[in-house]
């Protein structure tokens, strides 16, 4: 038998093929896994075909037919924290509905739904009890309608297994036979509903399949790249260095000699202050993706790069360290931490800086629109459909009615998919062009075009007495603000100095912390878990910095300075109000309660204790945000080269209610891995207003053979109200990779990355 080659009889496989033909071993593996009550959620199609005119609708989420099928819109984003496995559930256990017989859909961007923005870990939270109603009141009136037709009280039935029983006569009539006479009725008003017991919410805090799995590692889910329409092109866009900066000429000779290429559009430059428009650029717009690449490489293209030319990331950390060196604004003030400072004859100061970070999810963004007729039909992988919508509505001129944004699968976002600038160029070049185009980045277009989380700089001072005891804390902040893409603000807001700032606790009696000026010069945009990020990174290394300087043991003095379990005011935080993440602080107050007690079980896992006797090296840090207590314990080991390994982590959460079990588990376990990233590697610098990295060599990311060798999830059990999960775990992890590396090595890391100062 002769030997062939590939180059004899070339195999055309691509990606999709592959992932389809070896995920169904995965898939298979993943199914024998799951309960034997699983369920599973239907493909999620190109488009999404409309609801029966037949059966009954009492809301916009959910919909029973006469057959039975009970279908529940998700109105939020899916991109691997598991809201289509969760929200839907919550819904149907509060109905009675078997989950083998509901179908999952995806909303569109509609206001219909309230907020649709999957970010600031709200999906839950803020809608729990909102869900709990949306199925509570169709089963009332399922109920309401079973009982007039046997006679006898509504509240003699109940409803369960997808049917509405009547327990004394032994009768039962299914949800579809019922569904056509409760379409007749009038919705009942919220005070006329009641909702179950929990403990009759069968699912609730449970391990939950995760409904798109099986599509997934068989490569049958849709993400916004996979989206294709008839006559549909690719776009890809050259997009200047600099934010701000504009196109001064360009030729597209070469361009578009390039086969397959079909079109080059100029894209309109961005007005300040940028908000979500598209950053401006030309657009080599092709048959296929290679084509686009190769003619977007043979542009010629000469920029005005504008006001941020100049922006040197390196001279901008020695700007906000002069910031800090001065007076702010007073955000929080308690006592006169000032006149103890002056008087006080022991004193530890220490500055911390953080670069800028980019969220590099595993897919870039990507958006399918087609603009015929004066409409435009747009497929995105998007956080936040609706400011997607308004975003395309304002870049071609018409009214948001005309609008219709339909959301794919995310593969990962971390806050960028929330800022739909790429949904809204691929609409301006469909619209330019004639034809559906996908817009699609690539991992360069997505590190050097981000909206950066912002660097940060902070300098903490603190006051002892002579027994050692903490007397004052003086805490100067100054980082380039969100508000700068929306208003060109240069004062940070509320809403990011309550992110470990103005709610956190400190049992000082003087206390006053100060925001300074500091200007962008890029886009500045949210990030998983946005500005608790550089809090809890400074606040828990600096707790850690007095307890050696002070020869105290690290976990207690965290304690002391939180303080003993009470509820903490507004009072006692030294601020006339607390925003509270949305909420309100009667239902999700500031309690150093459950702060301890995520520290006690942590330490008490990771035998913290016993860890010198051991030879351990471990760190500790702990975070409130998003609602959710958080604690962390890593340990660090050196390899027989001296460099730093972590070997294992802990991390505890208390998050009050959860759904899924299993989600909050992973989210968990991805915020240490993802924290370790950040941490050790995250910088992106940027040099006369560009940035340097482009992709994964130069922007690293933790990889498999550095993950700790185990990861250890624990989740309070609770009956509270649900507090967020997607980004509380991130925090704490950086601060207590830090207070590691100090123990096992005496260097003092205050900055990020930690690459820099160690070697790991």
């Amino acid at each position: 038998m002769s030997e062939r080659t590939l180059d004899d009889n070339p195999i055309r496989l691509s990606r999709r093929s592959f992932l389809e033909g070896v995920g169904l071993v995965a898939a298979g593996l993943a199914l024998e896994l799951l309960p034997t009550n699983a369920w599973a959620a239907p493909p999620m199609p190109t488009a999404y075909p409309p609801l029966p005119e037949q059966g009954f609708r009492p809301n916009v989420y959910v919909h029973v037919a006469p057959d039975g099928l009970v279908t529940m819109v998700c109105h939020r984003s899916e991109m691997g924290q598991g809201v289509r496995s969760s929200l839907p559930v919550l819904i149907a256990d509060e109905l009675g509905a078997d989950m083998a017989r509901v179908r999952v859909t995806q909303g569109d961007g509609d206001k219909a739904y309230g907020d649709q923005n999957t970010d600031g870990s709200s999906s839950v939270r803020k809608i729990f009890t909102d869900l709990r109603y949306v199925g509570a009141t169709a089963r009332t009136m399922l109920i309401t309608v079973a009982a007039r037709r046997w006679g006898v009280p509504a509240n003699t039935c109940v409803a369960q297994d997808h049917a509405v029983f009547h327990p004394a006569s032994k009768r039962s009539i299914g949800f579809g036979e019922l569904a056509n006479d409760a379409a007749k009725l009038p919705v009942p008003a919220r005070k006329d509903v009641t909702l179950r017991p929990r403990s009759e919410l069968r699912h609730l805090g449970k391990e939950l399949p995760l409904l798109d799995g099986p599509d997934i590692v068989t490569g049958k889910a849709r993400f916004g790249a996979d989206v294709v329409l008839p006559g549909m092109l690719t776009a890809m866009v050259v997009r200047p260095p600099v934010a701000g900066g504009r196109v001064a000429r360009y030729d597209a000779t070469r361009t578009l000699a390039v086969p397959g290429v079909k079109h080059v559009v100029e894209l309109p430059a961005p007005k300040l202050p940028f908000a979500f428009q598209p950053l401006g650029g030309i657009a080599v717009v092709a048959d296929n993706t290679w084509a686009a690449m190769r003619g977007r490489a043979a542009l010629d293209v000469t920029w005005e790069h504008g006001d941020n030319a100049g922006y040197d990331s390196a001279a901008y950390r020695q700007e906000l360290t002069k910031a800090i060196g001065s007076a702010g604004k007073v955000v929080r003030n308690v006592g006169d931490a000032d006149a103890t400072l002056a008087g006080a004859k022991r004193k530890i100061e220490a500055d911390y800086h953080t670069p800028h970070l980019a969220h590099a999810p595993m897919e870039p963004p990507a958006a399918v629109a087609r603009v015929e007729g004066g409409r435009c039909e747009v497929w995105a992988a998007t956080q936040n459909p609706q400011a997607a919508r308004t975003e395309v509505a304002r870049a071609l001129g018409v009214d948001e009615s005309q609008v219709t944004i339909h959301v794919t699968l995310l593969g990962g976002g971390f806050g960028r998919k929330s800022k739909p600038d790429y949904v809204a160029e691929a609409a301006l070049v469909s619209r330019a062009v004639g034809a559906p185009v996908r817009m699609q980045w690539t991992r360069e277009d997505d590190v050097r075009h981000d909206y950066y989380h912002s660097t940060c700089a902070q300098r903490l001072t603190a006051a002892l007495d002579d027994s050692g005891k903490v007397q004052a804390w003086h805490h100067r902040i100054a980082f380039p603000p969100i508000g700068s893409i929306f208003s060109g603000a240069t004062f940070a807001g509320d809403n990011e100095l309550n992110q470990g700032i103005l709610d956190l606790p400190l049992a000082i009696p003087n206390v006053r912390t100060e925001n300074c000026e500091a200007r962008a010069h890029t886009r500045i945009g949210w990030l998983r878990s946005v500005a608790n990020i550089y809090h809890a990174f400074s606040v828990q290394s600096f707790i850690d910095e007095i307890a050696h300087a002070r020869g105290t043991d690290p976990r207690d003095t965290l304690l002391e300075i939180i303080g003993p379990p009470r509820i903490v005011t507004p009072k006692e935080l030294g601020v006339e109000k607390v925003p509270n993440h949305g909420q309100s602080l009667e239902e999700h107050p500031i309690d150093t309660g459950r702060l301890r007690r995520v520290i006690e079980r942590v330490t008490e896992l990771s035998r913290w204790d016993s860890r010198k006797k051991e030879g351990r090296a471990l760190g500790l840090a702990a975070h409130r945000s998003f609602l959710s207590y958080v604690a962390v314990v890593m340990s660090v080991v050196k390899d027989a080269d001296e460099s730093i390994r972590v070997d294992e982590a802990w991390i505890v959460a208390d998050a009050g209610t959860i759904i899924n079990a299993e989600r909050v588990r992973a989210q968990l376990e991805g915020a240490v891995v993802f924290g370790m990233s950040l941490g050790l590697y995250g910088a992106i610098t940027m040099k006369d207003g560009a940035t340097e990295q482009s992709n994964f060599r130069d922007y690293r990311l933790v990889r498999i053979a550095e993950a700790p060798r185990r990861i250890h999830v624990d989740v309070i059990p609770s009956e509270g109200a649900p507090g967020g999960i997607g980004e509380p775990g991130l925090p704490p992890v950086a601060p207590a990779l830090a207070n590691a590396i100090f123990a096992l090595t005496g260097t003092r890391v205050r900055e990020l990355p930690f690459v820099r100062s160690v070697r790991v």
